[in-house]
Protein backbone atom coordinates (compact mmCIF):
# COMPACT_ATOMS: atom_id res chain seq x y z
CA UNK A 1 0.00 0.00 0.00
CA UNK A 2 1.80 3.09 -1.26
CA UNK A 3 0.96 6.41 0.38
CA UNK A 4 2.06 9.57 -1.41
CA UNK A 5 3.34 12.34 0.78
CA UNK A 6 3.76 15.95 -0.19
CA UNK A 7 7.29 17.19 0.51
CA UNK A 8 6.83 20.89 -0.11
CA UNK A 9 4.30 23.64 -0.71
CA UNK A 10 4.89 23.37 -4.48
CA UNK A 11 3.66 19.76 -4.40
CA UNK A 12 0.59 20.88 -2.48
CA UNK A 13 -0.08 23.63 -5.05
CA UNK A 14 0.15 21.09 -7.87
CA UNK A 15 -2.43 18.86 -6.13
CA UNK A 16 -4.84 21.76 -5.72
CA UNK A 17 -4.50 22.93 -9.35
CA UNK A 18 -7.15 20.45 -10.53
CA UNK A 19 -9.80 21.64 -8.05
CA UNK A 20 -11.95 24.73 -8.73
CA UNK A 21 -11.32 27.88 -6.71
CA UNK A 22 -13.47 28.35 -3.58
CA UNK A 23 -14.84 31.74 -4.74
CA UNK A 24 -15.58 30.63 -8.32
CA UNK A 25 -19.20 30.33 -9.46
CA UNK A 26 -20.38 26.76 -10.13
CA UNK A 27 -20.57 25.78 -13.78
CA UNK A 28 -24.05 24.65 -14.79
CA UNK A 29 -24.28 22.11 -17.59
CA UNK A 30 -27.19 20.92 -19.68
CA UNK A 31 -28.95 17.87 -18.19
CA UNK A 32 -31.00 15.87 -20.70
CA UNK A 33 -32.31 12.30 -20.73
CA UNK A 34 -31.73 9.87 -23.62
CA UNK A 35 -34.84 11.22 -25.42
CA UNK A 36 -33.51 14.80 -25.39
CA UNK A 37 -35.87 16.05 -22.66
CA UNK A 38 -35.10 17.97 -19.50
CA UNK A 39 -36.75 16.55 -16.36
CA UNK A 40 -37.39 18.38 -13.11
CA UNK A 41 -39.50 18.00 -9.98
CA UNK A 42 -41.40 21.02 -8.67
CA UNK A 43 -43.01 21.30 -5.23
CA UNK A 44 -45.40 23.66 -3.46
CA UNK A 45 -47.43 23.01 -0.28
CA UNK A 46 -48.39 19.32 -0.55
CA UNK A 47 -48.29 19.19 -4.37
CA UNK A 48 -45.49 17.48 -6.29
CA UNK A 49 -45.13 17.95 -10.06
CA UNK A 50 -42.95 15.95 -12.43
CA UNK A 51 -42.15 18.03 -15.51
CA UNK A 52 -40.61 17.03 -18.85
CA UNK A 53 -39.56 19.80 -21.24
CA UNK A 54 -38.61 19.25 -24.91
CA UNK A 55 -38.35 21.48 -27.99
CA UNK A 56 -41.73 21.95 -29.66
CA UNK A 57 -44.54 24.40 -30.40
CA UNK A 58 -45.57 25.58 -26.92
CA UNK A 59 -48.07 22.87 -25.89
CA UNK A 60 -48.46 22.42 -22.13
CA UNK A 61 -50.09 19.19 -20.95
CA UNK A 62 -50.93 18.53 -17.30
CA UNK A 63 -52.11 15.05 -16.29
CA UNK A 64 -52.95 14.17 -19.95
CA UNK A 65 -55.16 17.28 -20.32
CA UNK A 66 -54.47 20.66 -21.87
CA UNK A 67 -53.31 23.02 -19.10
CA UNK A 68 -56.18 25.46 -19.82
CA UNK A 69 -58.66 22.64 -19.24
CA UNK A 70 -56.92 21.35 -16.09
CA UNK A 71 -56.37 24.79 -14.55
CA UNK A 72 -59.64 26.57 -15.41
CA UNK A 73 -58.84 29.81 -13.57
CA UNK A 74 -56.95 32.37 -15.69
CA UNK A 75 -54.73 33.28 -12.72
CA UNK A 76 -53.40 29.71 -12.51
CA UNK A 77 -52.83 29.61 -16.29
CA UNK A 78 -50.86 32.85 -16.04
CA UNK A 79 -48.84 31.35 -13.16
CA UNK A 80 -47.78 28.43 -15.38
CA UNK A 81 -46.70 30.70 -18.24
CA UNK A 82 -44.66 33.09 -16.04
CA UNK A 83 -41.24 31.35 -16.26
CA UNK A 84 -41.61 30.85 -20.03
CA UNK A 85 -42.54 34.51 -20.54
CA UNK A 86 -39.70 35.72 -18.31
CA UNK A 87 -37.24 33.70 -20.41
CA UNK A 88 -39.10 34.71 -23.63
CA UNK A 89 -39.48 31.05 -24.64
CA UNK A 90 -43.30 30.88 -24.61
CA UNK A 91 -43.74 28.91 -27.86
CA UNK A 92 -40.44 27.05 -28.15
CA UNK A 93 -40.98 24.12 -25.78
CA UNK A 94 -43.59 21.40 -25.28
CA UNK A 95 -44.17 20.62 -21.62
CA UNK A 96 -45.65 17.44 -20.17
CA UNK A 97 -46.38 17.46 -16.43
CA UNK A 98 -47.92 15.04 -13.98
CA UNK A 99 -48.97 16.57 -10.69
CA UNK A 100 -50.42 15.01 -7.55
CA UNK A 101 -51.35 16.13 -4.05
CA UNK A 102 -52.63 19.39 -2.64
CA UNK A 103 -55.19 21.69 -4.25
CA UNK A 104 -55.26 23.45 -7.59
CA UNK A 105 -53.30 26.49 -6.39
CA UNK A 106 -50.53 24.37 -4.91
CA UNK A 107 -50.44 22.19 -8.02
CA UNK A 108 -50.09 25.23 -10.28
CA UNK A 109 -47.21 26.49 -8.12
CA UNK A 110 -45.56 23.06 -8.24
CA UNK A 111 -45.80 22.90 -12.03
CA UNK A 112 -44.39 26.45 -12.30
CA UNK A 113 -41.45 25.46 -10.08
CA UNK A 114 -40.88 22.32 -12.18
CA UNK A 115 -41.00 24.25 -15.47
CA UNK A 116 -38.46 26.74 -14.13
CA UNK A 117 -36.06 24.02 -13.02
CA UNK A 118 -36.45 22.11 -16.30
CA UNK A 119 -35.72 25.30 -18.26
CA UNK A 120 -32.45 25.75 -16.38
CA UNK A 121 -31.52 22.12 -17.06
CA UNK A 122 -32.25 22.57 -20.78
CA UNK A 123 -30.68 26.03 -21.11
CA UNK A 124 -28.30 26.74 -18.18
CA UNK A 125 -27.78 30.36 -19.35
CA UNK A 126 -31.43 31.14 -18.42
CA UNK A 127 -30.67 30.49 -14.74
CA UNK A 128 -29.90 34.15 -13.97
CA UNK A 129 -33.16 35.44 -15.45
CA UNK A 130 -35.28 32.81 -13.69
CA UNK A 131 -33.48 33.21 -10.37
CA UNK A 132 -33.93 36.99 -10.48
CA UNK A 133 -37.67 36.45 -11.08
CA UNK A 134 -37.84 34.13 -8.04
CA UNK A 135 -39.01 31.10 -10.03
CA UNK A 136 -36.28 28.72 -8.85
CA UNK A 137 -36.97 29.20 -5.15
CA UNK A 138 -39.22 26.57 -3.61
CA UNK A 139 -42.02 28.23 -1.66
CA UNK A 140 -41.47 26.58 1.72
CA UNK A 141 -44.75 27.72 3.31
CA UNK A 142 -46.90 24.77 4.36
CA UNK A 143 -49.97 24.27 6.53
CA UNK A 144 -49.25 24.61 10.24
CA UNK A 145 -49.89 21.41 12.16
CA UNK A 146 -52.79 21.03 14.59
CA UNK A 147 -51.84 21.20 18.26
CA UNK A 148 -53.40 19.16 21.04
CA UNK A 149 -55.87 21.04 23.22
CA UNK A 150 -56.84 23.23 20.26
CA UNK A 151 -59.58 23.03 17.65
CA UNK A 152 -57.22 23.82 14.79
CA UNK A 153 -53.58 24.95 14.66
CA UNK A 154 -54.20 28.07 16.76
CA UNK A 155 -57.94 28.32 17.40
CA UNK A 156 -58.96 27.41 20.96
CA UNK A 157 -62.14 25.76 22.06
CA UNK A 158 -65.05 28.08 23.03
CA UNK A 159 -64.60 29.34 26.60
CA UNK A 160 -67.53 28.84 28.92
CA UNK A 161 -67.62 30.04 32.53
CA UNK A 162 -70.23 27.48 33.58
Amino acid sequence: MAIETTRSLEDLGALKAGAPEPGAAPVHVQKLDKLGRAYATGKRKDAVARVWLKPGHGRITVNDKDFAQYFARPVLQMLLRQPLNAASRSDQYDIVATVAGGGLSGQAGAVRHGISKALTYFEPELRGVLKKGGFLTRDSRTVERKKYGRMKARRSFQFSKR
